[in-house]
Parts: C-alpha cells; structure tokens; sequence
C-alpha cells in the first residue's frame, strides 16, 4: 500500500429508469430509455473499456435498477431502439448536408453523425447487449456492481414489510438472473431509509447500502467517526453517506460544474429550434416535440442569447473541473484523516444519467478524473464499498432515524399535497395482497397467475418515479395514469380471485403488456415467517436436494444475550447450516425483534407466551412460553414444514421437547449447558427442586444428551444416574472472527485505566459463582506488591452493588473500575488490549469466556473447576487457582504481574489449541455425528 495515501474515493453512479414498456408503438416515455442508452450507458461503457484498455487501475460502483436491467434486455425495446438509432443518423446525416455552408455548426453536425455512428457500431458488435459489458467489466475487478429495489418503490412509504421485502427480494432475483450472484449492496430508492429495513436486507444477505449525510448525523449514538467512514446498523448492515462537499460540486445548480457556460446546452434541441414541416418525421407522429439529442449551443448564461457549443474548449474544460475535483478530494482526506483512526472514504453518488445525458461531458469528467487518480498524484485511490469493508471491518455502531436525499430531505418529494394522494391507494392495495397470499394456500394454474399478475402490478404502481414526477411537474398526466391503471387492474384481479374466477383473455393480455420479473412469486407477500415456511415446506416436493431439518429450542438467543447458552446455540447452528443442515430455532420472543428472522442462514422464529403479561410468575412464564411453541410446531406441521430431529438447550425448554417428541414422534436430543444443583452448590428451595425435576425428565426422556466436558459428564451422572452410552461430550467452540479487533480500533487504553497501568480484566455476570468477588477481595494485596495492576470489571448482574461497596469500602475504587454492560466490540477491545483476564468461578459447567479471552491472544487465570480444569493447563497454556481461595488468586496474580514474557508463551500456546480443539466446525461435525446416530435409531414414544 502506497505510503502516501490518505483516504479513498467511491465514485457510485445509480442507473434507473421506470419500466415504460407499451405494446403500442411511437410510446413517448420509452425515449428515456432511447436516450439514456445513447447519451449515458453506451459512452459510459466505452469510458470505461478504454480505461482498462489503457491500463488505468480505477474502481466504480454502479447501481443498475431491475427495471433497466430488464428493459435492457427485452427484445421488442431493443428492436424499437435500433430504428430509434437509425432514424436519428438519418437526421444527422441530413443536418450535415443542411448545415455545409455553415462550418462552425457543420462541424457540430458531423461530430454528432459520428458520435450516432460509433453508438450504433457499438451496439452491433455487442448484439444491442449492454448488460454483458457491464459484467465484463465486473468481471475484471473495476466495476462493483449492485441493484436497488424492484421498481424503485419508496420504502418510507410503505406500509408492510411485506411490500418491503417483496420489492427487494425481486429485485435481487433479477439482479442474480443476470449476474449470477447476489450483489453485496443495495442503492436504497431516493436514499430512502425506514427503521426495519436494514433487517430484511440483513436476511436477504445483502452487505451495505447508501444514505443521505443527515441520517449518519442523526444516528444514536452519534458516530465517532462522522459521515467518511461506514455506520454499523444494529442488524450488521454498513450505512455509507452521502459526501456533501462532492456532490455539491457536481449536483449544485449554482455553483456545480455542469452549469459552466463552456458545456452544452441541454434545453436547446433542434426537436425544438428547427421548423415543424422539417423535423417532422424524427419527433412523435402526433407533431410532439422532443430531443432528438442534437444541440448546438453552450450554457453561455441564464439569458436566451447563446453561443455556439466548442467540443475542445468543452474537453479542456472537464480536464480542469476534473483535477479541481481531486484537488479538493486530496486537501479534504488529509483533513479528515488527521481527525480520524483510518483512512476516510469519500463516497459522492450521483445519478448516472447525469453523466452524457444532462451533462453532455460527464463521460469526459470521469474519464479523466480516473487518470488523474491514477498517474497525478498518490494521496488518494479509488475503492468500492466492499473494498473498503474488507480493509476495514469493524465500524461504529448505531441505528438510523427515518431520511431521504432531495429536498429537506426527508421524503418532502415524494409525499406532499401534489402526491399524497396515492399512498391510501398504495397501502390498501398492499394490505389486500397480504390478504390473497394467505388466502391461495395451494393456488391452481391460473389463480397463481392472476396472483402473480396482481403481486406485479402492486410493485409497478409503488414506484417512486410517479410521485416524483407529480412532485416536479413534468409528465405529470402520465404518472397519474400509470398509478391509476396498475391500481385499476389490481383491484380487478383481487375481485375476481376473491370470487374463484379469472378472465383469462385479460390476464393473458396484462401478460403479454408487462412480461415483467419471472421470478416473482406472489408468496413474497405471505407475512414473513408465513413465507419461510412455505418456501422450506416446497422444497419437500422439489427436484432440489433435500435437507435434514433440525429444530433447536432455546429459550435465548442473539440478541437476547444472557449467559453462553445464546451464544453457543448461535454459533453452533449457523455452523451446522454452513454443513448441509437446515437449521430452525423456536427462542422467545424479543421487543423491538421480528417474529420470525433468516439470520446468518438459520431460520429463527421468535414466539410470544400464549399469556403475555409482566405480573407472570417465572415458572408460569416458562410454562406458557413452552405451550406457545407446541402450539407454533403444530402450525409448522399444517404448512408442510416437517422436522426431523429436535435438539433441545436445557430445562426451560423441556416441556415442549418432551411433548413434541411423544406426540409427534420425533427424534430429541438434549444439551444440558448447567445445572441448578451446580449453580447454587446443592438444591435447597422447591423452586429449585421443580427445577432439578425438569432437568431429570429432560435427560431421561431425550435419546441422546450432549455436555461441554468431562466435569458436567461427571455431575450428570452423580446427579441423575443416565445411562452411560447416553451421554456425550461435546465441547463449545469460539468463533475467532467475532473476537478479532482489527488494527484501526478505535478502543481507548485511558478509558480504563492510565497508561503505565497494566489492565487485570474479568468479564461476566456479576452472581456469586463466577467469583468477582474474590478478585476484589485479593485486590489490595495485589496492589500493595504489583501498584501498576488496574481491575477492570464488566458485566452486570445482582452482586454488582456488594462489589462496588467491597471495592469502595477498601479504598480502591480508584484502581477497581465497574463498567456495567458492554457491547461486544468495546469487550473484544478490552480483551485485547488487557495485560491479563481473570475467571475466578467456583462453578463453571466450561466457560466459553475463557476460549474468547484465548482467541483474543490474552493470557488467562482461571479456577481450577469445572470445565475451566480442562481448557487450561497450568503453566502452559494459562494459570490455575484454587476455587473460592483468595491467597492462591493472589499469589498467581502477582506472578502473572512480574512474569510478562512467560505469560505470553502461555497465550500463544492457547491459541494454538483454540484452533485444533475448540473451532466450531470440528464441534458441529461431532454434533452431526450425533444426529446421524439418533436418526437411525427406532423411535420409543
């Protein structure tokens, strides 16, 4: 990497255009589309092959729409474009002769004849084909190329997710149809974000998306880095915003460069200029004047007088806005990057019509703005958002408040008194669609069809290009049209499937009219869990191979973080889905969560208890949330979704596993994480006796039991008295990437400690068995021999007040900090950075904590209990402690203060064992291995 180089540039054009298709020929509208091939996506196209025919390293994003990619490849469109391309030589070719005693207008006529025929010569040599040069492009690394929604709907605006994601889940299939992958981002319509979306993209696998400035300045938290660096949403996705200062230098109507009097006037067309009797035959056969894209004449200035239009004085002119551009790019990365813990990224996203079509010379701009970067200078490179991701992958985090680009920015454009009109429409259309989704459970031919045909003309009529172009008033009676008639015929189809009949001659006409989105499917608008389960119960009766199915029940998981439990049933089950299983988990229901959630491959359905309410006594609680998944499980089954083994996590969720394995006759396994003998050292209450009681039954009933070490073998059999094949050990694993702090962290040693203070850091729930307080206790003795040691305390829990008054009453809250609860990123931060972590339980089942801390590269002392005795080997690969004796924590805490070289050969010892004994794919392996035995089994209910 270049040592000079201070920041990057994602230059992120936006290809979109509505879907104007009409079997009526001479369609006005379908002009754009005439005109942006000619005027934009061609020149661009050839820019950008001659850069990499010249050896020029660039990078470019482009967003090509679903509607243009599939207008770009429809045959009639294409067809009408080559007489389009054909008719409009012809008239150059007449304005040459026209023009011959003119010269200074003759050369302008004959730059056009050419530019006509270099268009068209391009076009033929590719078979009229744009979109296999875009993946050519891509192909060879200097295009990323991404989508947007179906048909450009307002997400905002919406009133159902499942609009939401019906729009995006269509859109990405026809972005593979083309490409044959799904693209990593997604240009959000008009920048339009809502809360919600990111989680759908989430589930649909996409990576990032763009936003307007504002929304990253409005996030909570507000992000440390600002606006020139990605903003993690709470579902993982990266909001990268809009760069004000770069696109006002080319956006602005006042001061951008597109507005310089060297550049060609858009306004003065000869559609317009020359006389009616001579252009006739190259306007609309109605004597409509339009573009025909030949234009003579410069900016000039704001008054009708206008000069002759200079290609070189125009060429120079880019040359020189090109190299202010990165003039200004390079003093402002250098700013930022002194204010900031990385490189920044400049992201200046632009329509891509822009370039060639409103600004004749945008194609020049790029061109060499891009060689510039290149061979000028070395303070900045050009990067794709993905690129970017991967040299940084950890960012601040937060959530995005509701913001569009366009005026005010936030949504004025497209809802205000000129359109507002259309969105009561929209939504009951939406909510009926919903409605016939669940409705067609098992469709005929020709219902589906009409379904699907429905579905489509929902998505044609959210498009926002009709509210914008009410907003803006310039095709106005044609936005109106296209709404009414797509909402028209919806409604006509919803009637007519709600009374079991279909007009097939119209169908078949709407069919031909719009052979839009193949892969559309009306079960996009089945509320989402509703949806999943179709989609999973399908592939029963599909050519598709078939996957087991396993059923996990977990009463916690991600983001529901309570104690490992959640984490090692979501590392375990994404894991067992990345080898060939499919993985469903029933968990409880979390506020601010959707019911049902494709996370990281794992379908999660989230279930509310049948009786909901906050005076619920625990065991009722867990009572009813127990029935709420058997009842959940026989909805399942009406769907067709069918399980072939139940692997249950602990006694809160044994009554439905027990149920669904007697009733249904289904193979279980159990996990037992821990015990309510071991949490509290012996069983004392009738609470916990009931406790004791499901867990006996849990481990009685299940084939096969699975602990996470020797220890828990151990106590299981003293406690419960199983049989011994039944059981088997199982370690849990860490996941090394989730621990990983990359080198450009933000994490602050002084917000802990100062820095000559070596940090002694545990992490946990602050309860009496994992021991915090014998670290507080030893503290002073410590401190007395080893003054540079700073304990730092994190995790929450009810002993956190008695922890805090023992520090305080010793006099060492100064040297004993209690942060409370902490976010996994600032957790790997400090398991990085600290000298030592401690984990002084005295009743530890295995203490997957302790792997974390290893895989961070962190030296360890633990007790010497439980499965902590067998991850660590004292003096090898960590320290060892008598549990619950402060003199032996005291004692090996000194060492480890005075002996820093013997801890780190300790630590790199750890990490390489992580890597052989504790990685989840060789633990979901085990587990299948499991599963496989179960599964042959015969079924005893």
């Amino acid at each position: 990497m270049n040592q000079n180089e201070r920041g990057y540039l994602a230059l992120v054009l936006h290809a979109h255009l509505p879907y104007v298709r009409h079997l009526e020929e001479d369609c006005l509208e379908e002009r754009w589309l005439f005109e942006a091939m000619t005027e934009t996506y061609i020149p661009l196209l050839k820019t950008f092959e001659g850069l990499v025919n010249d050896g020029v390293d660039f990078r470019i994003t482009i967003s090509l729409s679903p509607t243009l990619l599939t207008m770009l490849d429809d045959q009639l469109l294409l067809l009408r474009y080559e007489h389009h391309l054909n008719k409009i030589i012809e008239l150059a070719k007449k304005e040459v002769a026209r023009t011959r005693k003119d010269p200074e207008v003759n050369s302008l006529s004959v730059m056009y004849l050419r530019t006509f025929l270099r268009v068209r010569e391009y076009s033929e040599k590719n078979g009229y084909d744009l979109i296999s040069p875009f993946k050519n492009l891509a192909d060879q690394g200097v295009l990323e190329l991404i989508t947007t929604s179906a048909t450009h709907g307002f997400m905002p605006a919406m009133e159902t997710e499942e609009s939401i994601y019906s729009q995006w889940e269509t859109g990405l299939l026809t972005f593979e149809k083309y490409f044959g992958y799904r693209p990593k981002g997604v240009w959000l319509p008009e920048c339009g974000f809502t809360p919600g979306v990111d989680r759908i993209l989430q589930q649909l696998g996409i990576h990032y998306f763009f936003c307007d400035s504002h929304a990253i300045e409005h996030a909570s938290p507000k992000p440390r880095r600002g606006l020139h660096a990605p903003l993690t949403t709470g579902y993982g996705l990266h909001a990268f915003a809009r760069d004000r200062e770069s696109s006002s230098q080319v956006w602005s109507s006042s001061v951008g460069y597109p507005g310089d009097y060297d550049y060609r006037e858009y306004y003065r067309d000869i559609g317009y200029d020359m006389p009616l009797s001579y252009i006739q035959p190259y306007i609309h056969p109605k004597g409509i004047r339009v573009n025909t894209g030949i234009k003579y004449y410069r900016i000039t200035g704001n008054g009708e007088q206008k000069e002759f239009y200079q290609p070189n004085q125009a060429k120079v002119k880019a040359a020189e806005h090109a190299e202010n551009f990165l003039f200004n790019r390079e003093h402002q990365v250098k700013f930022l990057q002194q204010q900031m813990d990385r490189k920044p990224i400049i992201v200046a996203p632009y329509d891509a019509e822009l370039f060639g079509h409103w600004w004749y010379e945008g194609p020049t701009f790029i061109d060499y703005l891009c060689r510039k970067i290149n061979y000028d200078q070395d303070t900045i490179k050009m990067i794709t958002p993905s690129e970017y991701l991967s040299v940084y992958p950890t960012q601040d985090t937060g959530h995005l408040p509701q913001s569009t680009w366009g005026r005010n920015g936030y949504g004025e454009v497209w809802i205000n008194p000129e359109n507002a009109w259309i969105y009561r429409h929209l939504h009951q259309a939406e909510k009926n669609m919903i409605y016939l989704a669940e409705m067609f459970v098992q469709p005929n031919s020709e219902e589906e069809r009409a379904l699907n045909m429905a579905g489509k003309q929902l998505l044609l009529a959210q498009s926002s290009d009709w509210p914008f172009i009410m907003d803006n008033k310039s095709m106005v009676d044609y936005a109106i049209r296209r709404i009414k008639e797509h909402i028209g015929i919806f409604h006509q189809l919803y009637r007519e499937l709600l009374d079991h009949r279909t007009d097939l001659q119209k169908l078949e006409k709407w069919e031909r009219r719009w052979p839009i989105f193949p892969s559309f499917s009306f079960q996009f608008f089945l509320p989402q869990h509703e949806h999943r389960v179709a989609i999973a119960s399908s592939l029963e009766t599909s050519g598709l191979p078939k996957r087991r199915k396993i059923l996990m029940l977990s009463w916690e998981y991600p983001p529901k973080v309570i104690g490992g439990l959640s984490r090692a049933v979501y590392d375990l089950s994404r894991t067992l889905v990345e080898q060939g299983e499919e993985v469903h988990v029933f968990t409880s229901h979390v506020d601010g969560c959707p019911a049902f959630e494709y996370m990281d491959g794992v379908y999660v359905h989230r279930i509310s208890c049948l009786v909901e309410n906050d005076t619920l006594h625990f065991m009722d609680w867990v009572l009813q949330l127990n029935l709420a998944m058997i009842q959940y499980f026989a909805s399942c089954l009406a769907k067709g979704l069918q399980f072939q083994l139940i692997h249950a996590h602990d006694w809160l969720v044994s009554l439905a596993a027990r149920n669904l394995q007697k009733k249904y006759g289904r193979h279980m396994i159990a996990t037992i994480h821990a015990t309510e003998h071991g949490r509290n050292q012996g069983i004392f209450t009738d609470l916990q006796r009931k406790i004791h009681g499901e867990e006996w039954k849990l481990i009685h009933e299940a084939e096969k039991v699975i602990v996470c070490s020797d220890y828990m073998k151990n106590e299981i059999f003293h406690l419960f008295h199983p049989a011994t094949e039944k059981i088997v050990v199982i370690p849990n694993g860490v996941d090394q990437t989730k621990i990983e702090v990359s080198s450009d962290s933000s994490f602050k040693h002084d917000k802990y400690a100062l820095s000559d203070e070596k940090i002694v850091f545990f992490v946990g729930r602050l309860v009496r068995e994992k021991g915090a307080q014998y670290l507080v206790e030893a503290a002073s003795e410590i401190l007395a021999v080893c003054p540079e040691a700073k304990f730092v305390i994190a995790g929450k829990g009810p002993m956190r007040a008695q922890l805090e008054k023992q520090a305080f009453d010793k006099g060492l809250s100064h040297k004993i900090l209690f942060t409370g609860f902490i976010h996994d990123e600032e957790r790997n931060g400090l398991l990085k950075h600290a000298y030592i972590a401690v984990f002084p339980s005295i009743y530890e089942p295995f203490g997957i904590v302790t792997l974390e801390a290893m895989a961070a590269g962190t030296p360890v002392i633990v007790a010497d209990t439980g499965g902590l005795n067998e991850i660590v080997q004292h003096g090898i690969s960590g320290l060892k402690v008598y549990p619950g004796m402060v003199s032996s924590l005291r004692d090996q805490l000194i060492y480890a203060l005075k002996n820093e070289q013997h801890l780190s050969r300790m630590a790199e010892t750890a990490t390489h064992m992580l890597n052989h004994s504790y990685n989840w794919d060789y633990l979901a392996a085990l587990t299948k291995q499991v599963y496989d035995n179960v599964s042959t089994n015969k079924i005893n209910v």
